[in-house]
């Protein structure tokens, strides 16, 4: 080969695979983005797989429902009553225990 061939070679354009760097550094930002949102960029929200904790706190309804009954509030008729609204809403079932 000559150098004639050899600089036309090295001149005529990247290659198709050049393409994808473009694409590799669009996944890797969107990686970045993505994990910083989900841990560091909460900002005191909390992800679905947290908020059912909520419902057996100290100001969960569950809770507050069991406070009634031991004030005498509220009959067992209507404790259990309303135990099993709240369960069915909250998923919590009586074989965990009463509130």
């Amino acid at each position: 080969m000559d150098t004639t061939t050899l600089t036309t070679l090295a001149h005529d354009g990247p290659a198709p695979w050049l393409l994808l760097f473009p694409l590799v550094w669009a996944a890797v930002v969107v990686t970045v983005v993505t994990v910083l949102r989900r841990t560091v960029w909460r900002g005191g929200r909390r992800g679905p797989w947290q908020n059912r904790g909520a419902a057996y706190g100290e100001h969960s309804p569950i809770a507050i429902l069991g406070r009634r009954f031991a004030s005498g509030e509220i009959d067992e008729e209507e404790y259990w009553r309303r135990l099993s609204v709240l369960d069915e809403q909250f998923g919590r079932s009586l074989r965990d225990g009463a509130a």
